[in-house]
């Protein structure tokens, strides 16, 4: 009987490239927030954005991590399309 290697806590090839999908959201939604022109209003959308993820940390199945990258891309679009409508 071959045992694994791997320690218990490695991630499946699916499960590491959904955390990397998670991981580059994040950081496209702090650049989006970074752009916000007042203090007050960045402030309160980077809390909400770390409160939003630190959240949904333990989620583990499959279709509600899907949903919530939709979700997150979704709301990042919002907050582009809001940003570029302030600037013009």
């Amino acid at each position: 009987m071959a045992t694994s290697r791997l320690p218990p806590a490695t991630l499946t090839l699916k499960q590491f490239l959904r955390r990397q999908q998670v991981l580059l959201l994040y950081r496209r939604i702090l650049q989006a927030i970074r752009q916000v022109p007042n203090d007050s209003d960045r402030k309160y959308l980077k809390d909400w954005a770390r409160e939003e993820f630190k959240r949904n940390k333990s989620a583990t199945e499959e279709v509600t991590i899907r949903m919530m990258i939709t979700q997150g891309n979704m709301q990042l679009k919002e907050l582009e399309r809001t940003l570029a409508l302030a600037k013009s």
